[in-house]
């Protein structure tokens, strides 16, 4: 079951690979024609009523293969309003060929008819709450009409995200939707037909730039709405933690806090001003260090747990009474990741290991990556945490649902590339579910190292990937 928004998101990485959504619209049309060809015989009356989206361009399109029907279109709206390209360009065929066209501007000019079969095409999985008109009256019009209804996709007033549906939506007879099922499909006294319209099967297994459609900003937010990062690191090293600190700012993060030792706070505040340092007493994490941390970890929207704080046994038993304590989103990298198997927590973590780390965990590791993803699913349903292996292709699971990540070179073996990715997940994990934020933080660390190696080659480092990673996400 895929809801709207994770439907676009397939939509547009099938565009990536080169199925573009111009061909899944022929693709659905055609299903909705043989939907309409096998419960109406040749000389019924169809009449199709479209809305101004997508959902209303797999209806015309269907319409160019319904010409053995006494065929009306209905378009809900102004043509010039119709919102994507592709739907007009539809639009436009049905006037060239001399298809039977109207255009209804308000509820009054709408006449149902009394057609054999209805096509419900009005508003798909991206509309949700009360019908407006006309579509309302239109909906009213299909629901006391004899015909036999048909929607495509989803009936018109059902939330494609929640499967809900509003008052007055439409009552279908059938519903043809395409590729996977949808939300609340099952719910209704009505067949359900699951068209597939050649999506491949990469659109969903691997990440790619439709995931980046997962991110939003209200233009209206203040400081603090886009996410609060605390990067607990340092001790031993200063780079690892204001890398972290670093990259969570430039994946979007408003308010990005590193607490780390003393003896080291002030040379990680030198790396960047743009970091708030926060110190706590001598030269490594400790037992001791674990009330404070763990009160102003709660603060923020997501704790970054590892970069630079070492494996001494005192800073893991802290790394894991911190977790222990901690209810919220954390991203686990570095020595931090040794500890998360043998600790209880009801944190939801984000574990960022290398190939050698994920054996350390107690994982296993195979001779390519569909093995991986296999044996990173299992170690994750066993753990109970989202998984964000690295690699040659970058392994993402919670258990239940795996995907991959395929950006990123040989370049970016240069250490602190990690130290990136954690910080970037971190900031992503405050807006985002934890296994989306591990996905598009794979995905985007990855292309942002595409992006500078044919500059920097084998001479790439960590610092250049710092610059690249807005343009990733937000270009």
């Amino acid at each position: 079951m895929l809801t709207g928004s994770e439907m676009a998101v397939v939509d547009a990485n099938a565009a990536a690979l080169g199925v573009p959504r111009k061909q899944l619209m022929e693709s659905s049309g055609n299903a909705v024609a043989r939907a309409v060809r096998e419960r109406a015989d040749p000389g019924a009356s169809v009449t199709v009523v479209a809305g101004r989206g997508n959902n209303g361009g797999d209806a015309l399109v269907a319409a160019r293969f319904l010409d053995e029907y006494d065929l009306r279109v209905y378009l809900l709206g102004r043509p010039e309003t119709i919102t994507t390209d592709i739907s007009r360009e539809n639009w436009e065929a049905l006037q060239s060929a001399d298809y039977p066209t109207e255009r209804v501007r308000d509820s009054a000019a709408f006449d149902l008819g009394d057609p054999d079969l209805a096509v419900d095409a009005m508003l798909g999985t991206g509309i949700s709450g009360a019908l407006r008109e006309p579509a309302a009256t239109a909906a009213e019009a299909m629901n006391r009409s004899d015909a036999t209804v048909l929607s495509v996709d989803v009936p018109s007033g059902l939330d494609g995200e929640t499967g809900a549906l509003a008052d007055g939506a439409v009552e279908p007879d059938h519903v043809v939707t395409f590729h996977d099922t949808k939300p609340g499909l099952d719910g209704l006294s009505a067949s359900v037909t699951v068209a597939d319209i050649g999506i491949p099967e990469a659109a969903q297994r691997f990440v790619g730039r439709g995931d980046l459609q997962r991110l939003s900003r209200d233009p209206a937010s203040h400081k603090g709405d886009n996410g609060e990062v605390l990067v607990v690191g340092g001790g031993p090293y200063t780079g690892a933690p204001a890398l972290a600190g670093q990259s969570a700012l430039r994946a979007g993060a408003d308010l990005v806090r590193v607490a780390a030792p003393d003896a080291v706070a002030r040379e990680i505040q030198g790396y960047s001003g743009n970091l708030i340092v926060r110190g706590y007493d001598g030269d490594r994490l400790g037992p001791s260090h674990v009330d404070r941390l763990a009160d102003l970890a709660a603060d923020h929207d997501t704790l970054v747990l590892g970069p630079g704080l070492g494996g001494a046994e005192g800073t893991l038993d802290a790394v894991r009474s911190l977790l222990s304590s901690f209810e919220g989103t954390a991203v686990v990298d570095a020595d931090a990741l040794q500890v998360v198997p043998y600790t209880e927590t009801d944190a939801e973590l984000v574990c960022t290991p290398h190939q050698g780390e994920l054996v350390k965990m107690g994982g296993e590791t195979g001779d390519d990556w569909e093995e991986r993803a296999e044996l990173v699913e299992t170690f994750a349903a066993d753990i109970g945490h989202t998984l964000l292996v690295k690699g040659t292709y970058d392994v993402i699971s919670d258990g239940e649902r795996t995907r991959i990540s395929r950006t990123g070179n040989a370049g970016m073996t240069v250490g602190g590339t990690g130290d990136v990715l954690a910080g970037v997940t971190g900031a992503l994990a405050c807006v985002l579910e934890p296994r989306h934020a591990a996905a598009v933080g794979a995905y985007a660390n990855g292309a942002a190292g595409d992006a500078v190696v044919d500059e920097y080659g084998s001479g790439l480092v960590a610092t250049d990937l710092l610059e690249a990673v807005p343009g990733v996400l937000w270009g």
